[in-house]
């Protein structure tokens, strides 16, 4: 690493903020109120008019029931959130119909950036490729001079861990002298990627203008990443500015449904989110740029009072560093057409629901933020969408149940004879029928409008409709993900359930590296996951079918769901599958039919480092067998900190007394578990022992 130049990094005070303290912006910027006004107003107005809706549906017999009453407001809840995400993506395609500029490339830059790519546990080949195509791209444009390239691993695996360093060792080794390329391993990955960011801007920050932060599956050509940088140069009030990752290099079922909705949709979407924030915009926590004084002043986060789910450190930290930019007055601001900007999608709807599992806590944990002293109407909205986002499977779960109870009350419970109100015949619970199937078909097409309007945008697009294989195969690609995301859904809808329910009832969630291979998961653990979905699916259909058939007919989307589930999650991890749709065309995007120049390096990058075995070593073996790997694993170790006396660290005595006691390195493998291992590669003591002993 460089030398330290320290950055105050102060915790913020959620309970307290003085407007004084924060920054004053350099000229005033006005905010766009009517597009705010189209978009609240807008899903007011048709949240209203739904709800009114369903109340006639279920009044047609006089006042509703408690039960209908509960029903009405479920829906209610759950269509507002549909009808807003309606009324942005309109904005977003009013916007991408008149073509937005994007910032100019620079011709030079005054400021210095830190490129930083935090990794935990992952694939080395992939990601120290990614990160080699990156240099090569940004040294093209010929201002490379202004960027410094930072590995930040907070990587619990010691082969995870001396990997990453063989990797940074070779590649310094190819870059010479003019380098610019760093590598920090954290003994304890304190507060997980906000820590690991956060110890970077405490120690370094002071050295660079501006950071941005990366994933450890990003990829950015050379033109976005300096286009970021001029972008924030040319708005000094700038704090953070978002580009919109565009999801490649994925081929499984469910990557490739992921891959070509983001592609054809995201773009409206994200773009409406874009224009009615404004500068009160969000951020993702990768692919963006950071101007690093403002965020040491502004984002330094406390620990939540109590323990997790809800207490502890801020799990998902982007948007509240997001909200706390903005109370100190810089903007934060998203670039949404900006090309260049690349991610990953996980290969299955497994895969996704451990991630969801996390990011459900942490939009959960927002509840405790969201009433944060000195926050922007926007920020507390940002948080409200987020909650709101992973409440809405709970509610579409109860209104389910509620349905079928009113049903049941129809079906087998006696009229009402003595009501409240005078009548001379017994009141039977019972819906409107035609006012239901208009409602149903009015929530449909709010709920896929977003959808149609990126496929129009994209029909239009001539070089876009080429690249998915003509009209035809878009549209027809565009169907399919509309019934693969439907029958998804139920499932989907369970599995956030039961993640809301569980945080609610107090469980941590902890953090689990992300897959991002191809690779498919065994057919035994995707029965186990999902046996209980099918089951629910199939008890469901009987009594519905036993019950009336309307409520059949009606549950039926999501009773299909529920039954294929176990297929369903087979099939979305197949590589086989995606390839097959693939050679036919469909669900085909851009980037695949003329892939970026960057994503084809990294990836003859990636397959050169996995023949070099990175991935693959043992980490002790590894050590034993190089001496100069093992000598530069040595001097990378930060100074030891002194031990209290009679505080025992039990990995590490055990450690200790195993590789003194062993004779042979393969000894010294078969008897350490990964914490002693990790315990060794941390003491330079231990260490020289392991050299010294025998093959």
């Amino acid at each position: 690493m460089p030398a330290e130049a320290p950055l105050a990094m102060p915790v913020q005070d959620l309970s307290a903020w003085d407007p004084a303290a924060g920054h004053r912006p350099a000229r005033r910027h006005p905010r766009p109120w009517l597009a705010r006004l189209l978009v609240f107003g807008g899903a007011a107005l048709l949240a209203a008019y739904g709800g009114l809706q369903m109340y006639e549906t279920v009044s047609v017999s006089g006042s509703p029931t408690a039960l209908q009453s509960v029903l009405v407001a479920l829906f209610l809840l759950t269509f507002s959130w549909i009808a807003l995400a309606f009324t942005s993506a309109v904005v977003g395609f009013a916007v991408l119909l008149a073509r937005p500029h994007l910032p100019p490339v620079p011709a030079r830059l005054a400021t210095r950036t830190a490129i930083l790519m935090p990794v935990y546990n992952e694939g080395t080949a992939r990601t120290f490729a990614g990160l080699e195509a990156m240099r090569e791209a940004v040294d093209a444009t010929g201002l490379g001079e202004r960027f410094d390239w930072f590995v930040l691993s907070d990587s619990t695996q010691p082969d995870a861990w001396i990997a990453e360093e063989r990797a940074f060792l070779a590649l310094r080794a190819e870059l010479g002298a003019d380098a610019r390329l760093y590598y920090r391993h954290r003994p304890k990955n304190h507060h997980r990627k906000a820590g690991n960011i956060g110890d970077f801007v405490a120690r370094w920050g002071a050295a660079y203008d501006h950071v941005l932060v990366l994933d450890a599956d990003s990829l950015m050509t050379g033109e976005a990443v300096v286009r970021l940088a001029g972008a924030m140069e040319a708005d000094p009030d700038a704090g953070i500015i978002q580009t919109l990752p565009l999801i490649i290099n994925r081929n499984t079922l469910f990557a490739r449904v992921q891959q070509f909705a983001a592609r054809i949709y995201g773009p409206v979407i994200a773009t409406g989110l874009s224009h009615w924030s404004g500068r009160d915009g969000n951020y993702w926590g990768h692919n963006a740029i950071i101007r690093t004084r403002a965020f040491a002043e502004s984002c330094g986060l406390p620990d939540l009072p109590g323990r997790p789910p809800f207490g502890g450190h801020v799990l998902s930290h982007d948007f509240v560093e997001a909200a706390l930019m903005r109370r100190a007055g810089w903007a934060v601001t998203m670039l949404p057409t900006l090309p260049g900007s690349y991610e990953e999608s996980p290969p299955s709807l497994i895969d996704v629901a451990v991630r969801d599992r996390r990011w459900a806590q942490g939009n959960l944990q927002h509840a405790r933020i969201i009433g944060a002293a000195g926050l922007s109407l926007a920020s507390r909205q940002h948080f409200a969408t987020g909650i709101a986002g992973y409440m809405a499977s709970p509610f579409w779960l109860c209104q389910l149940v509620v349905g079928i109870a009113l049903v049941l009350q129809t079906a087998y419970v006696r009229p009402e004879y003595f009501t409240s109100e005078f009548g001379l015949y017994p009141v039977f619970p019972r819906f409107d029928p035609v006012r239901a199937l208009q409602l149903f078909g009015l929530t449909m097409g709010i709920l896929l409008a977003p959808k149609f309007l990126g496929l129009a945008l994209a029909l239009i697009d001539t070089p876009v409709r080429r690249a998915c294989g003509g009209a035809g195969r878009l549209v027809l690609s565009c169907l399919i993900e509309i019934l693969l995301s439907a029958l998804i859904a139920p499932i989907a809808m369970l599995i956030q359930s039961g993640s809301v329910f569980g945080i609610l009832l107090g469980r941590d969630t902890g953090w689990n590296p992300q897959r991002r291979d191809d690779g498919s998961i065994p057919l035994p653990d995707i029965v186990r996951r999902h046996r209980w979905h099918t089951a629910l699916g199939l008890v469901s259909g009987v009594a519905a079918f036993a019950i009336a058939t309307s409520l059949f007919l009606w549950m039926s989307p999501t009773i299909l769901g529920l039954v294929l589930a176990i297929p369903i999650s087979w099939a979305s991890g197949q590589l086989a599958l995606g390839l097959a749709l693939r050679r036919r065309g469909l669900l085909v995007t851009p980037e695949e039919r003329d892939p970026p120049a960057i994503a084809a390096r990294a990836g003859c990058l990636a397959a050169r480092n996995a023949e070099r075995g990175l991935d693959a070593a043992d980490a002790l073996a590894a050590l034993h067998a190089d001496t100069a790997l093992a000598e530069a694993h040595a001097r990378m170790l930060p100074a030891a900190a002194p031990r209290p006396r009679g505080r025992i660290d039990h990995d590490h005595a055990l450690a200790q007394a195993k590789v003194v006691e062993a004779e042979t390195i393969e000894e010294t493998r078969a008897w350490l578990s990964p914490k002693e291992r990790m315990a060794v590669l941390h003491d330079r003591a231990l260490l020289d022992r392991l050299a010294r002993l025998a093959n």
